[in-house]
């Protein structure tokens, strides 16, 4: 069955917003001053929030590496004369998570170009690429650090300097406790998924670095088997930390959104005055940035720039309404008439109405 559906409004107005206004709904004073100080639409204007943020994530990328890459360096002078494996596959295993700072920074980088003809959504994506690489870095570590201990298991020795190994391990833990807690609240400020869990993996390795002072006990205690069976137990904890950073990484290229930012937007637009239901609605993540595509039903008997406003007025509830939502696009479908069933609508609610 054809159906004569006219579309009022195609609205294609999605813009950078990085300013927060309070409350999801929109004062007469701030719609007055949309009027007077509109919010660009202009490309440079686009990317400041974006810059801004690509800025402090390269920063906080910088300095934990430079913190890590210093961790790192003191634990491998102290492998090389005491010669712990269990040191040793915490020691890599640092190296491993300051240099997953290299692909990170380069997705930051790319990221900051602005979209073109080719890649009409921008570079964000890099990010997932430099998640990737990041998941292959940590398996390649698992990897060495479960071989070399295996092989010490297989040929147990006696670890020397003990002293100097419990000490390099807290200086492992602190390390990569102070990694964690900067990388951690930098990537929540700026909504980078993959800064975060590479500040979770951070603080995974501090707690492997205090294992290490378990193997240093037994050693001290004349265990020799303590240090290689510590080395696997480090093994098994970055084989944790690759179960969840693969499945944070799979389910952003799948473009899963967390169900509760769906919900939250859904009702910001129905308290939008002028929309009588919300179709079709859609969050991806493009980096760290967010972006909408929705279907609201308006009035069938609204003029076209009445459909207008109040699509514009949809499209600001869901960037005040929904965090680190940077652009929103907007289409205003008139209700259908008695009979007449709205293709941009849910399957259910065809089925009710």
């Amino acid at each position: 069955m054809r159906h004569d559906h006219e579309h009022d409004h195609p609205h294609a107005h999605a813009h950078e917003h990085p300013h927060p206004h309070p409350g999801g709904r929109h004062t007469l004073r701030h719609r007055l001053g949309h009027l007077l100080t509109p919010h660009s639409h202009e490309t440079a204007d686009k990317l400041d929030s974006a810059l801004e943020s690509s800025a402090r994530g390269m920063r906080a990328l910088w300095v934990s590496l430079a913190v890590l890459g210093v961790t790192a360096l003191a634990q491998a002078v102290v492998v090389a004369v005491s010669g712990s494996v269990a040191l040793l596959g915490d020691t890599v295993h640092n190296a491993a998570d300051a240099l997953t700072a290299v692909p990170l920074g380069i997705a930051f980088v790319l990221g900051r170009r602005a979209a073109g003809r080719r890649f009409t959504y921008g570079y964000g994506r890099a990010e997932d690429l430099a998640g990737m690489a990041i998941v292959l870095t940590i398996a390649a570590s698992a990897a060495f650090a479960g071989w070399t201990a295996i092989e010490r298991l297989l040929d147990p020795r006696t670890v020397a300097h003990v002293p100097a190994v419990a000490v390099a391990a807290l200086v492992g833990f602190a390390g990569n406790e102070w990694v964690a807690r900067y990388r951690i609240r930098v990537g929540r400020e700026i909504g980078s998924a993959a800064l975060v869990a590479d500040g979770l993996h951070a603080r995974t390795d501090g707690f492997t670095s205090l294992a290490v002072l378990l193997g240093a006990g037994g050693s001290a205690l004349g265990w020799r088997l303590a240090d290689p069976i510590v080395g696997l137990a480090i093994t098994a904890a970055i084989a944790l930390v690759l179960r969840d950073a693969a499945r944070e990484v799979f389910r952003r290229v799948m473009d899963a959104v967390d169900p509760a930012l769906v919900d939250r937007a859904e009702r910001a637009l129905r308290e939008v005055p002028g929309v009588r239901g919300v179709g079709e609605l859609r969050l991806r993540w493009i980096g760290h940035r967010l972006r909408a595509e929705v279907a609201v039903v308006v009035d069938g008997e609204m003029t076209v720039r009445e459909a207008h406003a109040v699509a514009v007025d949809a499209e600001h509830a869901l960037l005040h309404a929904v965090p680190r939502l940077t652009a929103a696009l907007v289409h205003a479908d008139p209700a259908p008439v008695p009979g007449e069933a709205d293709p941009h609508l849910p399957l259910a609610h065809h089925a009710t109405a």
